[in-house]
């Protein structure tokens, strides 16, 4: 197939253009802005393989971005191009409108043209929406597990564009009889993980002998999904789910962000001893003003695509994490460039009004 990527320089992105290449035989297109978040080191390995070309573009550039998808004739386009993090939602939350919901508007009415050609020469077409269980809301301790029948309930200004690129997705699907299929995961982690995120800030503060910011209380629950899990979970349900489907991916790895934390800091404790012998790097947290609007829990059922499309996580959270951390440590150089050329590490999305 030839399948086509939005944001194949971020995260999951990238990882996923890496399991393509590793794994399968497809053409690969890689469309990315190459924002502050995208970095085509990620795909360093992988960059002169004759099955995988990028093109620098922005998805919110509809005519530009038409040709170059038509002119590739996709079967199957894989939609991750999106802001992501909470804290910048909040801080400017026009970036996320543009981005994450004109941006998807336009990879729909592109992909309605696409899906005519395919139609007519009878060639299989999908379009992939990537999406995040944060659209849910939150739950509380007691509440069952995101299903793909929960209402859509965002409570920050990132999940809410994303509630509504999903639903754009389904309206298209069913007005316009697009093939489409949405995802909804749970809290990623791994390798090249955008060090502002949670794990990649905790090693950072270690390694830099710094605080360790804890929102709030740090009680706060998330369902943590390691990265090759992901991807393998993303291309079944691309070329094995049905039209019109939602499929919710979760690793089952609920975890307190503060217990998280301690988990980091403990393995570090053995990894690299604080040369401080009478002190262990726990010592490190400080607990910060909490972020507004702050979901308590997220929890992803993950029946149905295990049912439907024989998928299981392969890492548990133990293995996942010592990896992701090992990782970090033997990649100093990249998160100091990243860090460098993207991100100072001060705190983002504390203004309320």
């Amino acid at each position: 197939m030839k399948i086509l990527v939005t944001g194949g320089a971020g995260f999951i992105g990238s990882a996923y253009i890496r399991y393509l290449i590793s794994t399968k035989e497809h053409q690969i297109l890689n469309v990315d802005k190459l924002t502050y978040a995208g970095s085509l080191e990620s795909l360093k390995g992988i960059e002169n393989n004759n099955s995988y070309s990028f093109k620098q573009l922005d998805i919110c550039d509809y005519l530009t971005l038409k040709d170059e998808i038509l002119g590739f004739e996709p079967n199957l386009i894989v939609h991750f191009a999106a802001e992501s993090h909470v804290d910048r939602s909040i801080d400017g939350p026009s970036e996320f409108i543009q981005t994450n919901i004109l941006g998807t508007y336009n990879l729909l009415e592109i992909s309605r043209l696409v899906h005519k050609l395919n139609a007519e020469s009878g060639r299989y077409f999908m379009f992939h929406h990537v999406s995040t269980d944060e659209v849910y809301g939150d739950l509380e301790l007691d509440d069952p597990k995101f299903s793909e029948d929960n209402c859509y309930k965002p409570s920050s200004p990132y999940s809410a564009s994303k509630a509504s690129s999903d639903h754009l997705v389904r309206a298209w699907s069913r007005t316009f009889n697009l093939p489409a299929v949405i995802s909804n995961c749970s809290n990623n982690y791994g390798p090249f993980q955008f060090p502002e995120k949670l794990i990649p800030v905790v090693i950072n503060s270690v390694l830099q002998n710094k605080s360790i910011p804890v929102y709030g209380n740090g009680l706060q629950i998330r369902d943590w999904l390691y990265v090759d899990d992901h991807v393998r979970a993303l291309y079944l349900v691309g070329t094995e789910g049905k039209f019109g489907q939602t499929y919710n991916i979760g690793g089952n790895n609920e975890i307190k962000n503060i217990d998280l934390i301690k988990i980091i800091c403990r393995y570090l404790d053995i990894k690299i001893p604080n040369p401080d012998s009478n002190s262990n790097y726990e010592n490190l947290i400080k607990f910060v003003e909490d972020r507004a609007g702050h979901d308590r829990r997220y929890a992803i059922d993950s029946s149905k695509i295990m049912q439907d499309l024989s998928w299981k996580p392969l890492e548990t959270f133990d293995t996942g994490i010592i990896k992701t951390i090992d990782w970090y440590l033997d990649n100093l150089s990249w998160v100091n460039r990243v860090m460098k050329n993207n991100y100072n590490g001060n705190r983002l999305g504390v203004s309320k009004l």
